[in-house]
């Protein structure tokens, strides 16, 4: 996984690129009728209900346009909201804060969303050892909010990218003229970069798991779209020679059946790629 200075990074990138799409040369709507000197006061009102989150990156948006700003927030990341809830106050200079409305409200109402189905697949997996997982089947350039979103709703974050850990999936394999060569080829290019990657291994079937097994040396085998039993199957043929991961369509109907398989993660793109945005309103007070 990428490290804290690295997401701090990404997160500094993303603001600095969305003010610089959403606002240009200036906010003149905003330049054309309201005085330089004009202060102001805006409350975060919840219209939904769910799982707020994005209040922390709201606040890093308000300080990044002006530094002046001051937010007084009612309720941190990661809480339950109803209709009618106010998360935060935001004061300071009027057009300060409406240059950062928009790109608060897009990226808050998207995670919020994502937090909320997060959670929902949390809470059907109560009781058992699998976590959830996401994938990187994100927005292109937001990817850090959203898996950001999925960790705020109780999920566990997948590899961040490609840099930062090796899986071997079907194209992969094929490419490489099968499992065992697709696994030996990127042993030895791991030595021979001197890298310090795990490795995560796609199998389509039971005989490709115990190659993968003969091979040794791999972190977590991906159990793709396999069905109940022979998922079952998959889990004692692996026992506690590596970790395993289910995947593939897999939603909140099919979940817990396939945690009760006795998986220790289950990876779905869901989480970030099927969501409906919270309905949230910056308004002025």
């Amino acid at each position: 996984m990428i490290s804290k200075e690295q997401f701090d990074k990404e997160i500094e990138l993303i603001i600095a690129n969305a003010i610089r799409e959403d606002v240009g040369d200036g906010d003149h709507s905003s330049l054309a009728c309201i005085p330089d000197s004009a202060k102001g006061k805006a409350k975060l009102l919840v219209k939904d209900e769910g799982i707020i989150a994005g209040i922390e990156f709201a606040k890093q948006v308000f300080a990044y346009v002006d530094e002046n700003m001051k937010v007084d927030t009612l309720i941190e990341d990661g809480s339950k909201v109803k209709y009618g809830d106010i998360a935060f106050y935001v004061e300071g200079a009027s057009q300060s804060i409406l240059k950062a409305e928009r790109l608060v409200l897009n990226a808050m109402q998207r995670m919020s969303a994502i937090a909320t189905k997060t959670k929902v697949f949390v809470d059907l997996l109560e009781g058992t050892d699998t976590q959830i997982l996401d994938t990187r089947k994100t927005t292109p350039g937001i990817r850090a909010l959203e898996k950001w979103a999925v960790k705020i709703g109780g999920g566990t974050n997948h590899r961040f990218a490609l840099y930062d850990m090796i899986m071997l999936k079907d194209n992969h394999i094929d490419f490489s003229g099968g499992v065992a060569k697709a696994i030996n080829k990127t042993k030895a290019y791991l030595k021979e970069t001197n890298r310090d990657l795990k490795i995560i291994v796609e199998a389509r079937n039971l005989q490709e798991i115990q190659e993968i097994l003969d091979c040794g040396g791999v972190y977590r085998i991906l159990i793709d779209n396999f069905n109940y039993e022979d998922t079952r199957k998959a889990v004692a043929l692996i026992g506690d020679k590596c970790l395993t991961e289910s995947s593939g369509g897999i939603n909140e109907k099919t979940v817990r059946h396939y945690a009760d398989c006795g998986v220790d993660y289950i990876s779905s793109g869901a989480l970030t790629h099927s969501v409906y945005n919270m309905d949230l309103s910056l308004k002025a007070v």
